[in-house]
């Protein structure tokens, strides 16, 4: 009996320590960091185990001046394994409806630009969340902003889109707006003005240029100028005219410039690419593809040329050092093309389309 009874409670004694260690594996010391990455969706949705991205800018319905602002936010955190990553982020963008204009897709941190065309000087807004390897963060909180509100002339500076189908500039002559894309100049004596209020002794003007063609029917054809008041461009000691230069142009098809500071007469503030450079410049543009073309001034006179419009391949870039005189007209006018010139020398160049005009003490802001 006494054996019996030995055996039994040693039976026990085994079962009771099997459940001891069976109830101790259901609650590990830790948790497991990709494990909780890969539970069950929480309330709000998300199944990736990290903290929300923070709105940072912009937010609190800030203007903003770029049509197509910048997004940005604070990074995501892991909340159990700090090495989990590398995190992507999406970013949702809402208009004054509440309908979606842009899902930016996966990018690789917590930065998006902005490409949908927003509605003009309205309330947008905008949320980010990290993924990884298809799990989802949760949303960050809702920023928001209020976008861009067109065209402007204010001080020493001035935007216009064009692409709106409206202009803050002056229509002298023949122009056509082509929906959504900027406006057409129709012919050699038509152009765009603007009246800058506060004259920019040093700055940038740029605009995107569609439409140029090789060999079209013309000499010195203007792309963009600007000028004092003088009643003849030809002779205003502040003329600063850029050119592609057409089928009779010395030589055709070539890009150049000449910059006038205080005097038509005076060869000494006269600042020009010489011959061999201007010889040397010659393209065969595209008339679909976009062009940015950019002017600074201020001590040195300079031009360059984008393929593919902002951001796009330096194609040109030839600049003068201009060491006497200064650029300062008085009141000053700024043209897409040029005014027509008493001497008949050819101005503008029809059918180029123009969007995103930019002028500016300051260099283009977007």
């Amino acid at each position: 009996m006494k054996g019996t009874r030995f055996a039994v409670t040693a039976a026990l004694a085994v079962l009771a320590l099997t459940f001891a260690c069976s109830k101790q594996s259901d609650s590990p010391t830790s948790p497991s960091a990709k494990a909780a990455s890969n539970d069950n969706a929480s309330a709000d949705g998300s199944t990736l185990k990290v903290t929300a991205p923070t709105p940072t800018s912009p937010i609190n319905d800030a203007q903003q001046t770029d049509q197509q602002p910048t997004l940005t936010a604070s990074p995501s955190t892991p909340k159990f394994d700090p090495t989990l990553g590398p995190l992507q982020y999406r970013f949702e963008v809402y208009d004054q409806t509440g309908a979606k204009v842009q899902d930016s897709g996966l990018v690789g941190g917590p930065t998006f630009k902005i490409t949908a065309q927003l509605s003009f000087k309205t309330r947008q807004t905008w949320r980010v969340r990290a993924e990884f390897q298809g799990l989802i963060g949760p949303w960050s909180t809702t920023a928001s902003f209020i976008s861009a509100d067109g065209g402007y002339i204010r001080g020493n500076e001035a935007f216009d889109p064009l692409f709106n189908g409206q202009t803050v500039g002056q229509i002298i002559g023949h122009a056509t707006f082509v929906p959504s894309v900027g406006i057409r100049i129709e012919d050699t004596n038509s152009y765009v003005k603007y009246a800058i209020p506060q004259t920019i002794t040093s700055g940038e003007f740029s605009v995107e240029v569609l439409g140029l063609r090789p060999n079209a029917p013309g000499g010195k054809l203007k792309v963009m100028s600007m000028s004092s008041a003088y009643p003849d461009f030809t002779t205003d000691p502040y003329r600063f005219d850029i050119q592609y230069r057409g089928n009779t142009g010395s030589p055709p098809n070539a890009i150049t410039f000449r910059a006038l500071y205080g005097s038509a007469d005076d060869l000494s503030v006269r600042y020009e690419p010489d011959t061999g450079t201007r010889n040397s410049s010659v393209f065969i543009l595209n008339p679909s593809t976009p062009y940015l073309w950019k002017v600074t001034w201020g001590s040195e006179a300079r031009v360059q040329v984008y393929e593919g419009g902002v951001g796009g391949k330096l194609i040109y870039n030839i600049g003068v050092k201009s060491s006497k005189g200064s650029y300062n007209p008085q009141p000053q006018f700024a043209y897409l093309g040029a005014p027509p010139q008493r001497s008949g020398e050819d101005a503008s160049i029809p059918g180029t389309i123009y969007r995103n005009m930019w002028i500016g003490a300051r260099a283009r802001p977007f």
